[in-house]
């Protein structure tokens, strides 16, 4: 019973891929969608399916081309699946606004019908229907001054995810800031995609070496997916990787962090700790003390100087130099 279920879905998706005339699809294209959506089926399979398939639906062929080209009728009526609620189609939208960058573009490819269902779902609706009036009832909003995100190619972008994706290498041309001509890395092993704001990075090992870089995706300007395995990186963990604060721009070791805050400035920080073991203690004169155990970043340091006046360090002390000596330059500026 279960192949016989797995049979019938392959070949209802079968169905929605393949295009209305003039446009058609090969069998092999088709092949290649069914393994993205991770249907296990053989090239084979869909030539055979085709065929039987065009003995039931108005399915055409042109044995002209080559490969042949499989599509619905011009005048063949719509199929498709039961259309979606309005639930469902407000979570699509919501997921191709902001999940993205985080699905594989296959998968994206694949979603792209889904998609625009939505958008047909929606767009027949009053905008008084509670799931339609929900998009312009929430938004996510940067906690630092927001900046557009820079032009990033698409191929490459595709051709990376893919490699990480299949644990394949990668050969990339890479634009290092401020230089003239791209550097080639010829065999970089993609261990994990990062998302910070408007950026997207890369965490890689080059060559044979074993430590982890982080490489901006938008500067990559030609990739291409090797044969060879990727390495993998034993005992590597993402998020212990972002909590080290290597895109914070890592400066030193952790620090033991004691700042003082105005009440105003600090507040915040009762009901969103720096860390697990920050402790806030308010002073006889109402300033709030925090001690903390936090990366040594340079997000650190940006993060401290937009509180201005309304915060000073303690500790440590060469952090609160770099502190001084950035607000006396400011002040100098500022004369």
């Amino acid at each position: 019973m279960a192949t016989n279920q797995q049979s019938l879905l392959r070949q209802w998706n079968m169905l929605r891929l393949v295009p209305r005339a003039p446009h058609s699809i090969s069998a092999g294209e088709l092949y290649e969608r069914l393994r993205a959506l991770e249907f296990p089926v053989t090239k084979r399979t869909v030539e055979r399916d085709l065929n039987e398939l065009s003995q039931v639906f108005p399915l055409a062929v042109d044995y002209d081309s080559k490969p042949y080209g499989w599509s619905w009728l011009r005048d063949a009526s719509s199929f498709d699946l039961p259309g979606l609620s309005l639930p469902e189609a407000l979570t699509l939208t919501l997921v191709e606004q902001h999940l993205r960058h985080h699905l594989p573009p296959s998968t994206v490819e694949a979603l792209q019908p889904h998609f625009a269902s939505a958008q047909r779902a929606l767009s027949t609706v009053d905008g008084s229907t509670q799931s339609k009036a929900w998009l312009n009832k929430v938004r996510s909003v940067a906690p630092q001054q927001p900046l557009k995100p820079p032009r990033m190619s698409e191929d490459c972008q595709r051709v990376v995810y893919r490699a990480l994706m299949e644990d394949r290498q990668l050969r990339l041309h890479y634009l290092k800031r401020d230089a003239q001509e791209a550097t080639l890395y010829a065999a970089v092993h993609p261990l994990a995609i990062v998302q910070r704001g408007g950026l997207i990075y890369l965490v890689c090992m080059f060559g044979a070496y074993e430590d982890v870089r982080t490489i901006a995706l938008h500067r990559v300007q030609q990739a291409e997916a090797l044969y060879e395995p990727a390495r993998a990186k034993p005992g590597f963990d993402l998020d212990d990787y972002i909590r080290s604060g290597q895109f914070g721009v890592i400066a030193g070791a952790p620090v033991r962090l004691h700042a003082v805050f105005s009440r105003a400035a600090g507040e915040h920080l009762y009901e969103t700790p720096l860390d697990d073991d920050q402790e806030l203690t308010a002073g006889p004169d109402g300033r709030l003390h925090l001690r903390a155990t936090v990366p040594n970043t340079r997000a650190l340091v940006w993060w401290l100087l937009g509180f201005g006046d309304g915060v000073v360090i303690e500790e440590p002390a060469a952090l609160r130099a770099e502190l001084a000596g950035i607000a006396q330059r400011m002040a100098a500026a500022y004369a």
